[in-house]
């Protein structure tokens, strides 16, 4: 059995039900190995690179694994495709599941398995990968959805802090009206109000609806001429950028706003200067349009003035 470090901070992706689901299995499986609750951190992706690691310890989910985590006495949990192979860190690692799956089963090697707790990771697990053959899809969507919409801290205060509240919680219910109801009305919508902001990349107005369901939507049917489609929402005074697509192409679009996250499911805040969705727009349009002169490259500078954030 891997005899994992005891970690002084457990730092996971604010963003989306899987690094809440993973940051919070890990956490009590510290508790249970080391009788002590380690703080828990989560960033967004801007943040989380910004963020100097200055931990002798620590315990890392959700994010990519990169050289500058590859400490010793830290553990890596992800399922990110990364090139970095491990010198010193721990790391366990599997782009076929997500990174709440594989905290979970380091709990349950040390006997923190549960129904309650199978049945939160098989659904985060089909929300997070997008398996949309399972018959749970739907259902596992509106679990998602709950971080989404009520977002990370919130929740977490919400249940104190236990993951098995989530089950069949009343708020489920508020996630599956939205669901049956707005998201029809919403891809209708935004399947007319698609922008163009560059040769391959749309902007998909939202004003209803899952906007990631509506997007996936959007992608599967062709209902569009672009391979990576754009939503854009203002949470916590940022404007935050979701880029999706079909064949890969999202992330390599995010990593340009020194963004980060899956091949088809990606995301990034937009610089401080950026203020409302309009001014968003515009950004992304004219970075991502040649005709416009905005080298890429040069982008770094526009984000040197972005806090780091943490809870």
């Amino acid at each position: 059995m891997l005899t994992l470090p005891k970690p002084e901070v457990i730092l996971t992706h604010e963003s989306d039900l899987d690094g809440f689901v993973a940051g919070l299995l890990l956490q009590r499986l510290a508790h249970t190995l080391y009788g002590e609750r380690v703080p828990l951190q989560a960033y967004h992706y801007n943040y989380w690179k910004q963020r100097e690691l200055r931990e002798r310890s620590a315990w890392v989910t959700d994010f990519t694994f990169e050289p500058r985590m590859d400490k010793q006495d830290w553990l890596v949990v992800d399922h990110h495709v990364t090139e970095t192979r491990p010198a010193k860190a721990h790391l366990h690692h599997d782009v076929n599941k997500s990174a709440g799956l594989l905290a979970y089963e380091l709990c349950q090697k040390n006997g923190l398995g549960s129904p309650a707790l199978d049945r939160l990771v098989h659904l985060n697990n089909v929300a997070d990968l997008f398996l949309e053959n399972d018959p749970d899809f739907d259902v596992a969507g509106d679990y998602a959805g709950l971080v989404k919409i009520y977002t990370f801290w919130n929740l977490h205060t919400l249940i104190e802090g236990e993951l098995e509240k989530l089950i069949d919680h009343p708020l489920l219910e508020v996630m599956a009206v939205k669901r049956r109801v707005e998201d029809p009305i919403g891809f209708e919508w935004s399947r007319r109000h698609v922008a163009e902001l560059s040769a391959t990349v749309g902007y998909v107005d939202t004003i209803v609806g899952n906007s990631n369901q509506v997007v996936h939507r959007l992608l599967e049917s062709k209902a569009t001429k672009y391979p990576v489609l754009v939503t854009l929402f203002r949470r916590m005074n940022a404007v935050f950028a979701s880029f999706r697509s079909r064949n890969g192409e999202a992330l390599k679009v995010a990593e340009k706003f020194q963004g980060g996250g899956h091949a088809n499911a990606a995301g990034a805040i937009l610089p401080k200067s950026v203020r409302n969705l309009d001014d968003g727009v515009e950004f992304l349009r004219q970075a991502l349009n040649p005709k416009h002169e905005a080298p890429l490259n040069n982008l770094e500078s526009l984000f040197a003035g972005l806090d780091v954030g943490k809870k």
